[in-house]
């Protein structure tokens, strides 16, 4: 049975950031108006495809992008491992209590206090290539034990690049296997 991918909706960063001028210090991005819309336009394409589970990265952008996506409901789990390379402000997550105010259906308890990158004072701590590398790969093999299929997957540009080799336009579905 099938893997599918899908990279979150527009966030803010994005949509900052893409004008230029750096890093517009926006942590843990949420969606924008086209965001939303382009998770809402993606239903169409996943409707068809029998997704029993899904699981998302714990950035809001994501997790609104499975909400977006189901918005009737589908069993659907938060995990770590396929979050977002730690490169800048929008790539630093929240605390489970955080994010657990925020989407109460959900369960966070299961992830560390700091489930991103950190060197513990709180700040941008940019992620080497390595660590992102292993994490992805330890997160590529924990797919295989999953049973619950067709399963999506919702996640991030550079997390999918490195899977796939290349990078996915936002709420663009790609079957993995």
């Amino acid at each position: 049975m099938p893997i599918y991918f899908v990279r979150h909706g527009q966030s803010e960063f994005n949509a900052v950031f893409k004008r230029g001028g750096g890093d517009p210090m926006i942590f843990d991005a949420p969606l924008t108006e086209l965001g939303r819309q382009q998770a809402i336009n993606a239903r169409e394409e996943i409707r068809d495809l029998g997704i029993r589970h899904v699981i998302t990265s714990p950035l809001t952008r994501a997790i609104q992008t499975a909400q977006l996506l189901f918005p009737d409901g589908v069993s659907m789990e938060v995990r770590d491992g396929h979050h977002e390379l730690l490169l800048h402000s929008c790539d630093v997550g929240r605390p489970p209590q955080a994010l657990s105010n925020d989407f109460p259906h959900l369960e966070f308890g299961h992830l560390a206090a700091e489930w991103w990158h950190s060197d513990g004072t709180g700040g941008i701590t940019v992620e080497p290539e390595d660590v992102f590398k292993t994490r992805i790969a330890e997160f590529v093999r924990r797919l295989d034990t999953i049973m619950e299929r067709p399963l999506l997957i919702v996640g991030h540009g550079n997390a999918f690049n490195e899977i796939i080799g290349r990078q996915l336009a936002n709420c663009e579905v790609h079957r993995y296997r």
